[in-house]
């Protein structure tokens, strides 16, 4: 199997504006129908909650690089374990008062939002990303076809 080729900078972010549009299409509305409360509200919540994500994600996976460079481990399935609950346990951090805050609900409340949403985001993340990539890969065919159709046309 081929490595698909490397994604730019202009696509990274195309790829996580496409997953947090997407992902606040699907939880503000559902959200603002569970708690009952107006989906504006609700809506900025999940803004807020998409901005910090995608704030905490750059900084944390930066940072993490820096720890895996200074103490030179591999990302085995501990370290990919540890990455992954690390990074849910900042957001938890900061989220879970800032849904508090917003709402106007107790720690737990929030707390129990928060997992609500986890556990939408792992299959939705998982689905999101294995449709991109799908997806990804024609694109790149098509246009590799098209390159080598030109070329042959040219020759």
């Amino acid at each position: 199997m081929t490595q698909p080729l490397p994604r730019s900078l202009r696509e990274r972010i195309g790829h996580a504006l496409a997953f947090e549009t997407i992902a606040v299409l699907i939880c503000a509305p559902a959200m603002a129908w569970f708690m009952d409360k107006p989906l504006l509200h609700l809506g900025v919540l999940t803004l807020m909650f998409s901005t910090v994500a995608m704030l905490w994600n750059m900084l944390f996976n930066y940072l993490f690089d820096r720890a895996q460079s200074r103490l030179g481990f591999e990302r085995g399935l501990w370290a990919r374990v540890s990455h992954a609950l690390l990074f849910e346990l900042g957001l938890i951090v900061v989220l879970v008062p800032l849904a508090a805050w917003w709402l106007s609900i107790g720690l737990l409340e929030a707390l129990l939002l928060d997992i609500v949403l986890i556990l939408f985001f792992l299959p939705y993340t998982l689905a999101f990303n294995w449709i991109y990539d799908v997806l990804r890969a024609r694109w790149l065919a098509r246009r590799e076809a098209a390159a080598l159709g030109t070329v042959c046309r040219g020759a």
